[in-house]
């Protein structure tokens, strides 16, 4: 078992080896910048940056984001289940009915999230 396995540990090896050499000849023959405000600008284009580079996002934008991402991978899970619907229900009800469990708890975490105020953007 360990000769199938051998390639995969010298592989590893190999890679974290690389990485640290690379990273030790950077620090040790690289330049040592000094840093100064000028270095430290950002630089857009010639022109000196004015305001914040970026606009603030509301919290309730994540929020609704992270809603979508969840509900959207459950409807993943369904997908499959749907396709084979007929046979899985032809052999036992246990798939109807976990997936009804299934749907229960999404349609609670849906209610739940409704109530809460979560997806409303006021």
């Amino acid at each position: 078992m360990n000769e199938q396995f051998f390639p995969v540990f010298l592989q590893i090896v190999i890679a974290i080896g690389f990485a640290a050499v690379a990273l030790t000849l950077s620090v040790v023959l690289g330049k040592s910048a000094r840093r100064s405000e000028i270095k430290d600008t950002a630089y857009e284009c010639g022109m000196l940056p004015v305001g914040d580079g970026a606009p603030r996002f509301s919290v309730k934008f994540y929020l609704i984001a992270m809603l979508f991402v969840i509900f959207d991978i459950e409807v993943v899970f369904m997908y499959p289940w749907a396709v084979q619907f007929r046979d899985l229900v032809s052999e036992s009800a246990t798939a109807l009915v976990s997936m009804a469990g299934f749907a229960g708890t999404l349609a609670f975490a849906y209610v739940y999230a409704l109530r809460k105020g979560a997806l409303s953007w006021k």
